[in-house]
């Protein structure tokens, strides 16, 4: 839900871009200590250099953690590594932004939140993967974090990952109980100077009713063959993990060896949160049936309530036959909605086969938002695709959508449209409770920031004391 640049006002720059950087750059006022080292060399540049430092010293001390002048050249590699641009950032802000994760991460621990090693596993293998898409090999990628060998960047980066996972979580923790009721996101609204409200960007409300293919039951039955000797090899001794990054169509975890860590409030489909919850410590699942396909899971670990496990995702193939008969069918649909037999939301209630929109008249809900809007220049693509030249009415022709494999033919129609405009209370009301409840998360953050920074033993080496932070990480 992104507001248009050139008119976002104070309300961007207090709210949505604030809020933005709380994860990145934010600090808060408190007392510290100033450590006198004379080790570590001055600070004196305002950019990165590409001299590897003489001296390697602490820097820092947040808690158990600490900071070391190298440990700042890597926030400079890790920027540029995602495509950055180090141009104008200091050390003295890379420092900044070390401090507040060590923050989070210390503060973590002492709440005792836990991250497994298995979990960080996965999405280390996750960013390996993609990194090694972009700079060619793990030579390459050692030389480029200044290791002197593949294990030694391995563990380096395995300790990044689950600092960032402790990070997360205890952010997490902060704002998950936050919430605002209709009386202050009234107040939040009514402060807002009537020049510096946002304009919100052109917005579309779509329908869509989606067809199905049959799948025989013999197209089943191959991929329950197919899983069933899956689960015999993982039961012989082969990597369940391996198997899922091979062969799982499933495009939220394959690339994590199938890995996902829930419990029974985990938003999973039910027959897959059944079978997840009847099995022990190391077993492996029968083949079984959800509306994505067939699945088999392994039960890697049990902590009380909360299970992790890997599963692997195939989805039978659908034959043309059956194909030509959902394509007949939807045209047909189709044609009854442009003769008046049936209005669009009619056919979408009765004869839809997307469970999710069915009951809605086939109106698509925005996943980022929650409500029924999509702004335009924020779309989906493959949503943009095909309604961004309809007309008032009109309807899309039949087309085939194929997702990882999943085929389905879907026409769609815009139902509304809403023009730029400045925000208004009624008609946006879900983006301005968006707005408010990121500010009062935002001041929730600053109360936290304010009594760990107290509580925790924190200091910083006296040749850092002229950093221009942020905030008064230092008190002058």
């Amino acid at each position: 839900m992104p507001l248009k640049n050139a008119q976002m006002k104070s309300i961007t720059n207090k709210v949505v871009l604030t809020f933005f950087l709380l994860f990145s750059v934010f600090s808060f006022v408190n007392a510290q200590e100033i450590i006198k080292d004379n080790t570590v060399a001055p600070v004196k540049e305002t950019v990165p250099s590409t001299k590897k430092l003489k001296v390697d010293g602490v820097v820092a001390t947040v808690g158990d953690y600490i900071i070391l002048d190298s440990d700042i050249d890597k926030g400079f590699l890790e920027i540029t590594a995602q495509g950055g641009s180090v141009k104008d950032i200091t050390r003295c802000q890379i420092l900044g932004k070390l401090l507040e994760d060590k923050l989070y991460a210390h503060q973590a621990v002492q709440d005792s939140i836990n991250v497994s090693d298995s979990e960080v596993k996965g999405q280390m293998d996750e960013r390996l993967n993609y990194m090694l898409e972009q700079i060619g090999s793990m030579d390459k990628l050692v030389a480029y974090y200044q290791k002197s060998s593949e294990e030694e960047f391995r563990t380096y980066f395995f300790d990044v990952l689950k600092e960032q996972e402790l990070t997360k979580q205890m952010q997490k923790k902060i704002v998950e109980k936050v919430e605002i009721t209709p009386e202050e996101v009234r107040e939040f609204f009514k402060k807002i100077p009537a020049a510096d409200l946002p304009v919100f960007g052109a917005e579309l409300e779509v329908a869509q009713i989606v067809i199905l293919p049959k799948v025989t039951d013999a197209d089943k039955q191959k991929v329950i063959e197919r899983l069933k000797g899956y689960r015999k090899e993982c039961l012989e001794g082969a990597s369940f993990a391996t198997k899922a990054v091979l062969y799982s169509e499933d495009p939220g975890s394959s690339k994590n060896g199938g890995y996902y860590k829930m419990t029974r409030k985990t938003p999973f489909v039910k027959e897959f949160k059944d079978v997840a919850f009847s099995l022990a410590e190391g077993e492996i699942s029968e083949p079984f049936e959800s509306q994505y396909g067939f699945h088999i899971i392994y039960v890697e670990k049990i902590k009380g309530q909360e299970i992790e496990l890997r599963h692997i995702l195939i989805s039978p193939e659908v034959n043309k036959e059956s194909l030509k008969e959902a394509n007949d069918k939807i045209t047909l649909i189709r044609k009854k909605i442009l003769d008046k037999e049936i209005t669009f939301a009619e056919a979408a209630r009765t004869m839809s086969d997307q469970k999710e929109t069915r009951a809605n008249g086939g109106i698509l809900v925005n996943p980022k938002t929650q409500d029924t809007r999509f702004e335009l220049t924020n779309m989906d693509p493959s949503i943009y695709s095909q309604v961004s030249n309809l007309k008032d009415n009109e309807i899309s022709m039949p087309y085939l959508e194929d997702v990882q494999g999943k085929k389905d033919y879907k026409i769609m129609t815009v139902t509304n449209r809403i023009d730029s405009h400045t925000a208004d209370y009624a008609k946006d009301y879900v983006k301005i409770k968006d707005l408010a409840l990121k500010d009062k998360q935002f001041k929730a953050i600053g109360k936290w920031f304010d009594t760990k920074i107290k509580d925790t033993y924190i200091k910083i080496v006296d040749e850092y004391k002229d950093c221009p932070f942020t905030n008064n990480w230092l008190k002058k």
